[in-house]
């Protein structure tokens, strides 16, 4: 929408909770908004997960404090969004967690409603339950607590007047969480053994929760401190005190995930990452986008327009990928085509994803190649006679040519016109990813095709690959990109028996439970 000089768009704040780390405990009214914001101002601990959903124009202003470094102080974050949403503009204050729950919401909301600037609360869920129930932990259970009671952590133990009364929280005898208190966990826990818990109490410190870095630690009030310490434990954690620790050895479930903790690449187009990002968080792993490929229009779309306005000529148009399929479909509709066009023409897919994308227009897959490479295609044509059949290929633009050159070796006419190239992003966090891979904090890197290997190959041009690499494992999606692999000296330690994302994902896992099962 576009506003005249005596027209003034009206700015408002949305105070939004996220959630404590995983993105898929981000509502979805969260995300709407986010999506929305002309400016988004986030905390620590409402990081990459969530600010990556906003619009490419969106400014980003990061606020985050974390223990006593404050990357702005709460005045001036306040003047931000005052500010920000006074010049007209839609400003989302993102917070970690919910922002009415020890998130200073209600402060800015003050500051907001006394400047006169509108704004409107989207709850997010607070650490203080969703950290618990990732490491098993129930803040409420009819066998063991029928209240729970969140406290702040983050008082200082040295001021006179607390605001917590500690004599009421020691005989408490439901569910304590404590959020910002690993800081002053002996504190908290001398307190309230002093002023009558009893120091068997389960207690179960929560480092990270939600997210592949979470660390469960499980004692008693007495011991507690003492095993923080031992870890060297450090923010963000909750603190949990209560019977209801005693039901983790139970009802543990994030952690028990096959891919938990495990810090993966993906190599795959930004466009097509999504996917495989959300199967990875899924099993409990940390999806790391590196994309190495970026999907574009061809160099020169008159080949694929030429064979688009003959289409009904061909007796079969074959596709390699999903990226064929969505790519040709785009330029046949964007030239204004009529799909009664395509009622001539067989077709043919290799695996079921680019399959299910074809089947997506409402055209029938007459033939699936049962082995997902090029192939597996000529298998299927084995013992036919394809004199002077005409068969389309949309591709990339640079592409293997067995299947071309096998169909033509049965006696067909073959027309491989360029649907799409790949290219070499141009930014990419380089620097970033191979400090990672240098301090071995990558447990795997997956290559999706050959393209994603050759390119790999050219952002780390000059560096020792195999050095780099020693240690990570290296996946593969199947025999082609294994031999690309191959060729720059490298080996897959892992390689999909279904060629699709699903097989390479199977895979993985199928590795990791092999991993922890003893021998």
């Amino acid at each position: 929408m576009s506003y005249t000089d005596d027209e003034q768009k009206e700015g408002i704040v949305y105070l939004v909770g996220s959630g404590p780390g995983d993105p898929g405990l981000l509502t979805l009214k969260a995300a709407e908004k986010i999506a929305e914001a002309d400016v988004i101002v986030y905390d620590y601990l409402a990081g990459h997960n969530f600010v990556h959903k906003a619009k490419p124009s969106a400014e980003l202003i990061y606020v985050g404090k974390s223990g006593k470094r404050h990357t702005v102080e709460q005045i001036d974050i306040n003047q931000i969004l005052v500010k920000k949403a006074g010049e007209g503009k839609t400003v989302v204050r993102l917070k970690g967690g919910d922002p009415y729950v020890f998130g200073r919401g209600g402060e800015e909301a003050e500051e907001l409603a006394a400047a006169g600037i509108p704004f409107e609360v989207v709850p997010g869920i607070t650490s203080a339950i969703a950290a618990p129930a990732y490491a098993g932990i129930p803040v409420t259970h009819r066998d063991h607590a029928s209240s729970v009671t969140f406290v702040t952590g983050h008082e200082d133990p040295a001021k006179e007047d607390s605001a917590i009364d500690w004599s009421v929280l020691g005989k408490n005898t439901g569910t304590l969480v404590f959020l910002m208190g690993v800081k002053n966990i002996e504190f908290i826990t001398r307190k309230l053994i002093s002023n009558g818990m009893d120091p068997s109490t389960p207690a179960a410190l929560v480092r990270w929760g939600t997210t592949p870095s979470q660390i469960s630690v499980t004692s008693d009030l007495t011991n507690i401190a003492g095993e923080c310490q031992l870890r060297g434990l450090a923010a963000p954690a909750v603190l949990i005190v209560g019977s209801v620790v005693s039901l983790r050895g139970a009802l543990s479930w994030y952690e028990k995930k096959t891919l938990f903790g495990k810090r993966i690449i993906v190599t795959r187009s930004r466009e097509q990452s999504r996917k495989m990002a959300e199967k990875i968080s899924a099993n409990g792993g940390e999806p790391i986008l590196f994309p190495t490929i970026e999907i574009a229009a061809p160099t020169d779309y008159g080949p694929l327009d030429d064979a688009i306005s003959r289409a009904s000529e061909f007796d079969w148009i074959l596709f390699t990928s999903e990226n064929g399929v969505k790519r040709f479909f785009k330029r046949f509709f964007d030239l204004g085509r009529d799909i009664r066009e395509l009622a001539g023409p067989k077709f043919g897919a290799i695996g079921p994803v680019t399959a299910n994308a074809i089947a997506s227009t409402g055209i029938k897959v007459e033939m699936l190649a049962k082995e997902f490479l090029a192939e597996g295609l000529l298998k299927v044509f084995e013992g036919e006679d394809l004199t002077g059949r005409r068969f389309l290929i949309p591709r990339a633009e640079k592409a293997r040519d067995v299947l071309p050159e096998g169909l033509e070796n049965k006696g067909a006419l073959v027309e491989v016109t360029p649907a799409y190239q790949t290219l070499r992003p141009s930014r990419a966090d380089v620097e970033s990813i191979k400090n990672s891979f240098l301090g071995k904090s990558i447990d795997a890197v997956t290559f999706t095709s050959s393209s994603t290997v050759n390119h790999f190959m050219e952002v780390f041009e000059g560096s020792d690959i195999k050095e780099l690499l020693s240690g990570t494992l290296i996946a593969s999606i199947g025999p082609i990109t294994s031999n690309t692999l191959g060729r720059h000296g490298l080996k897959a330690s892992i390689e999909a028996r279904e060629y699709t994302i699903d097989g390479l994902i199977k895979a993985l896992m199928s590795h990791y439970v092999k991993a922890k099962t003893p021998v």
